[in-house]
C-alpha cells in the first residue's frame, strides 16, 4: 500500500527546479495557482501558493514519480524520460504539457555511425532506455551508468556512444560530438497518484482540466 503523506485537505504537487518549473508555472497560474517570487528564488523547499490548499514541492527531477508514487505528492511535473526511466506503471498520466521538449539521442565522435560498434559501450544515467533501445536493435551493449558530463566518455575512451536528452545540440558540437539516432521525443508531463485521484478526485480534475486548457492555448500561439 502507498503511504499517503500529503494532507486530505491539500494538494501537493512535486516538480524540479529549471527549466520545467519555468514553464509549468504559466499553466498552475491558469489553475489559480501561483508563487511569490521570493519564494521561488528561495532555498526553500516547500512553498506555499496563492491557492491555500496547494502547496509545491521542489525536488530532483529523478525524484518526482517516487514522490508521487508514494503519495507524498498527488500531482506530479516531469519530462517523459524520467517516468519512462522509472517505470511510467505506477501513476497515472493524464496530461502532457507538451513543455521543455527536447530528445532522447545517441550521439558519438563525429565521423562515426551506430554500424561502426556491432557491440557498443554506451554511457548513459538512462540504462533502461538504452538497453530496450539496443535491444529493439538486435545490438549487444554494454552499459556503463554514469551521472553526468556524458559528452567526455567517448572522447577518453570510456564509451563508443552516449544516451542522453539532447535539445540544441550545442553541448554535443562542443565536444565533438553528432547525433546519431533518436530514440523518443521528450516532453513534461503532468502525472497523479493513484489513490489521490479517487480521493481528491474533484479538486486534481480541476487543476488538470485547467491546465490542459492553458497548454492547449500555448500550444496554439507557438
Amino acid at each position: 500500500m502507498n503511504a499517503q503523506h500529503a494532507g486530505a485537505g491539500e494538494i501537493v504537487i512535486a516538480v524540479s527546479k529549471g527549466r520545467i518549473l519555468e514553464d509549468t508555472m504559466p499553466l498552475l497560474a491558469r489553475a489559480g495557482i501561483e508563487v511569490d517570487a521570493s519564494d521561488l528564488a528561495s532555498r526553500r523547499l516547500i512553498l506555499p501558493t496563492s491557492a491555500g490548499d496547494v502547496r509545491l514541492l521542489i525536488v530532483r527531477a529523478t525524484d518526482v514519480p517516487t514522490y508521487v508514487e508514494y503519495g507524498a505528492a498527488d500531482l506530479g511535473v516531469s519530462g517523459r524520460d524520467v517516468f519512462i526511466e522509472h517505470g511510467a506503471e505506477a501513476t497515472y498520466q493524464p496530461l502532457d504539457l507538451g513543455i521543455a521538449a527536447c530528445r532522447m539521442m545517441v550521439a558519438g565522435r563525429e565521423g562515426t555511425t551506430l554500424e561502426d560498434f556491432p557491440r557498443p559501450r554506451v554511457a548513459t544515467k538512462y540504462v533502461k532506455t538504452a538497453q530496450r533501445y539496443f535491444a529493439g536493435r538486435g545490438t549487444q551493449a554494454e552499459i556503463i551508468k554514469l551521472y553526468g558530463s556524458m559528452e567526455l566518455a567517448p572522447l577518453v575512451g570510456l564509451a563508443d556512444l552516449i544516451v542522453d536528452l539532447v535539445d540544441t545540440g550545442n553541448t554535443l558540437r562542443a565536444n565533438g560530438l553528432v547525433p546519431m539516432a533518436e530514440v523518443y521525443a521528450v516532453t513534461s508531463w503532468l502525472v497523479a497518484n493513484k489513490a489521490a485521484m479517487k480521493t481528491k478526485r474533484a479538486r486534481i480534475n480541476q487543476i488538470i482540466d485547467a491546465m490542459a486548457d492553458a497548454a492547449g492555448d500555448a500550444r496554439a500561439v507557438c
